[in-house]
């Protein structure tokens, strides 16, 4: 049985770093063994239940880019998560009955964030790891992080996250508490604690306040080029669409959070040169902790020229993932940004919606339709590709080359007219 918590005990905050990795992994990045899990969901009243599955297929994907493998799925139709079990008490049996019956069993995943409570009450009656949604996209980040700045960013997060939920995994001192103030030792602990915390969480602000400046002063440095950033949901292929624009190897994976630490190339269209980032890939119920701790990351999506917001088109619910980054966006203050939206994996659309019996006339009609509808919708520019295959990449260069134009228009009138 683990520990109560993830809390460091006794001051020792250096050990959360590994306490938030999922597994053991040696220096090279790939895991010894592989941990098994369960995930569990609510259905909402404000939910269907195919958003539900959709949630978990997500949460699924996420669970197996940390490295644990999914065995079974659990939901429930609530109106709200049970206070103290996130199910029903019915249904937190069914689970632990499930976890004694399979011993391979070392992982609980949950779709929404937990409590402190809950996770202690959980815990003791499951007997495994607990791990919710939050923790889990942190763990991700934590294992992708390379540099200083995405390092100290995650740390940031992990101090955040854990901050609120002290008092809930302290409940296993709850017999030391004192009278009617609780100034017992137990209180004592989880004041030294939120002390230990609240020191650490202001001394990560004030190390990324100076990476901050540094980047500033980088940014500043390269103010009068023109700076085109691609956004969207994580695994809709911005890597692999950076790599075919500036020619380079940037790392491309079909796992989420693949790019963590923001790529900057310069790209070359025409003549014409310009900058362009690869930044960090959106989900939801992306943590606002982490929204806030990376939020010197995303500085390079606030003061880029033009965004390319990258949508994976062969997704059933790509219009909500969609939805997801523009408020995201929103929230950076970035939405209003010249954007071209590029609907990737067109390749993969035609695969999996259209079959053999489906002639080429009809195909165009259809893409034809879908593209006229979603101009309307979201009000901007946009363009059908394949990274993977180069189809009509030609036509977003052109596109792209366009809008940067119209930029260097007014920085740099004179030479434009040579181009």
């Amino acid at each position: 049985m683990r520990n109560k918590s993830n809390l460091p005990r006794k001051g020792n905050t250096n050990q959360t770093n590994n306490e938030w990795n999922l597994g053991k992994k040696p220096k090279s990045g790939l895991k010894k063994e592989t941990e098994y899990a369960v995930i569990v969901g609510v259905i909402s009243q404000d939910q269907t239940e195919d958003q539900v599955k959709e949630y978990l297929d997500e949460l699924e994907f996420l669970a197996l880019t940390a490295g644990a493998v999914t065995k079974k799925r659990f939901t429930q139709k609530l109106q709200t998560p049970d206070r103290r079990y996130f199910v029903g008490s019915g249904k937190i049996e069914e689970i632990r009955q499930y976890i004694e019956d399979n011993e391979d069993i070392g992982l609980v995943i949950f779709d929404d964030d937990l409590s402190g409570k809950q996770t202690s009450i959980l815990e003791e009656l499951l007997k495994v790891k607990l791990v919710d949604r939050s923790t889990l996209i942190l763990d991700i980040f934590a294992s992708r992080a390379q540099t200083a700045q995405a390092k100290t960013q995650v740390e940031l997060a992990q101090m955040q996250y854990m901050l609120p939920r002290l008092r809930g995994l302290w409940t296993h001192l709850e017999r030391q508490r004192g009278g009617i103030g609780m100034r017992g030792p137990g209180e004592k602990e989880i004041e030294t604690d939120r002390r230990i915390v609240r020191d650490k969480i202001s001394l990560l602000k004030k190390q990324l306040e100076k990476i901050d400046q540094q980047n500033t002063t980088q940014r500043k440095q390269r103010s009068r080029q023109v700076r085109v950033s691609l956004v969207g949901y994580t695994n809709v292929g911005k890597s692999t669409l950076m790599n075919v624009l500036s020619k380079s190897d940037v790392f491309a994976e079909d796992k989420l959070f693949a790019t963590l630490d923001t790529t900057v190339r310069k790209v070359v269209l025409n003549r014409m040169p310009f900058l362009l980032s690869d930044t960090v890939g959106f989900i939801r119920k992306l943590p606002h902790h982490l929204v806030e701790s990376f939020k010197s990351t995303l500085d390079e999506v606030r003061e880029s020229d033009v965004l390319i917001h990258v949508v994976d088109i062969a997704h059933p619910y790509f219009e909500d993932q969609l939805r997801t980054v523009n408020d995201t966006l929103k929230e950076l203050g970035a939405l209003e940004k010249p954007t071209i939206l590029v609907f990737n994996k067109i390749d993969l659309y035609r695969e999996r919606y259209f079959d053999d019996l489906v002639d080429e006339a009809t195909k165009l009609e259809i893409v034809s339709e879908l593209k006229s509808r979603l101009k309307n919708e979201f009000d901007h520019v946009n363009v059908f590709i394949s990274a993977k295959t180069k189809e009509n990449v030609d036509d977003f260069r052109d596109m792209l080359e366009k809008k940067v134009k119209e930029f260097y228009a007014v920085r740099y009138p004179h030479q434009v007219k040579h181009w």
